[in-house]
């Protein structure tokens, strides 16, 4: 029988228990909806984190003190090692190739203007900061070498602490706040970068860093030395060729900075910004396989629905088959038939769980942060499985109803 003749006979039989049909294919829209809803938002949430990380910088080296263990904070030496103004310099004049640097101390402090209040990040940094972390003043300025150098008493304010400080009439820059009681001018507002992974990036002020080592913060900014101390060095490289070398090259800087020995551990942290995705990228891509494994869990359920309902349709259809054997038809062709009723049923499924899938995922998009991205080989896997289902659990009852011996199935009542 062709093909085409063999799917109407299918949609014919369907047809004639349109509930039956129905309610069968429901388990297998339910198992496609959800993987491709699942992988969906596994997906947008990839790439909502890569371009939370690439609108951090490109190329982004980071070094912070301590070491980092995994599974816990920073442990070893990471409790009582510091990195010093001295250790960034020495970086920074060591190490070529470097397109571009700068150098954070913070901490946290209380913000006054009025009668409001606000404790906020505070981060005294380098003028090229705003360089290195791509991120600059959407009004006034950031801070200058001229700032940084004469100890002003100048600040940046994040959009979020311009909310909690000032009226949305009223412009921040110019106006004096006060920060752990010592007064500031406000001399720009950063660009708003909304929520990230990383909580609200827009909780922060920013202060030249000489000021926020020599006049807000000066118990906690040297070190038992006297140095001046670093929070993060931000190094920023030209390709990712030169990241790999600028890593090494800072390493070995600071082991010699340090005094440590060859079997001593580094009492300092070298992270990059393409390691940090590719570890957030392999944790999200786990996890939302994993969740989509546990929702092929109800395709296997509406797999042996469509075997179920195929066993009752070869038993109700018992004396057609033998009339149909009886006028010579082979057992292949009742395979195909029973066997593309099977994999019909599937595919109706899989076609309207793509559908409740894709929509689904784009609805979700609208009370999150980033959007769900359906990729093409997404549904194609759908398509495939829908007919995989209904192939494999298809496939008994097709050869049950071939193999009835036509005499006894026209006898059947």
């Amino acid at each position: 029988m062709l093909f085409a003749e063999l799917v109407r006979l299918a949609l014919r039989a369907l047809s004639a228990n349109k509930l039956r049909a129905f309610l069968t294919t429901l388990g297998i829209t339910i198992g496609i909806a959800a993987v491709i809803a699942l992988l969906a938002i596994g997906t947008g949430v990839q790439e909502y984190i890569n371009q939370q990380f690439t609108s951090a910088g490109t190329n982004l080296i980071g070094i912070i003190p301590g070491r980092i263990q995994r599974g816990g904070p920073p442990g070893g030496f990471g409790q009582n090692s510091v990195l010093t103004l001295s250790d960034y310099r020495a970086v920074v004049n060591g190490v070529p190739g470097i397109a571009a640097h700068a150098a954070d101390f913070t901490s946290v402090g209380n913000f006054t203007f009025g009668s409001k209040t606000s404790q906020v990040q505070v981060s005294g940094v380098t003028p090229s900061f705003a360089q290195v972390r791509n991120w600059g003043a959407a009004r006034g300025r950031f801070i200058e070498e001229g700032d940084n150098t004469s100890r002003a008493r100048v600040v940046v304010l994040g959009a979020t602490v311009v909310k909690d400080l000032f009226e949305p009439s009223e412009d921040p820059v110019g106006q004096v706040v006060r920060i752990n009681g010592v007064p500031f001018t406000v001399i720009g507002v950063m660009e708003s970068k909304g929520a990230s992974v990383f909580g609200d990036q827009d909780a922060i002020a920013f202060i030249p860093l000489f000021t926020a080592q020599e006049r807000l913060f000066q118990r906690l900014a040297f070190a038992r030395t006297g140095e001046r101390i670093i929070s993060t060095i931000y190094l920023q490289a030209a390709s990712e060729e030169d990241r790999l070398y600028i890593q090494a090259a800072a390493r070995e800087i600071l082991r010699e900075q340090h005094r440590l020995k060859p079997d001593d551990q580094d009492d300092f942290s070298i992270i990059s910004q393409t390691e940090l995705i590719e570890t957030f990228g392999a944790v999200t891509s786990v996890l939302t396989i994993f969740l989509a494994a546990i929702a092929a869990i109800s395709l296997l359920v509406g797999g042996i629905g469509i075997m179920n309902i195929m066993l009752v349709s070869v038993t109700e259809r018992t004396r057609e088959i033998g009339l149909r054997k009886a006028i010579g038809a082979k057992p292949a062709a009742i395979l195909s038939q029973f066997l593309i009723e099977s994999v019909v049923l599937s595919v109706i499924g899989g076609v309207a769980g793509i559908a409740v899938g894709i929509g689904g995922a784009l609805s979700i998009s609208r009370f999150v942060d980033f959007s769900a991205v359906v990729r093409p080989e997404a549904v194609m896997l759908a398509v495939g499985f829908s007919v995989a289902v209904g192939v494999f659990f298809g496939i008994y009852p097709a050869r049950r109803a071939s193999r009835l011996n036509p005499i006894q199935a026209l006898r059947y009542e």
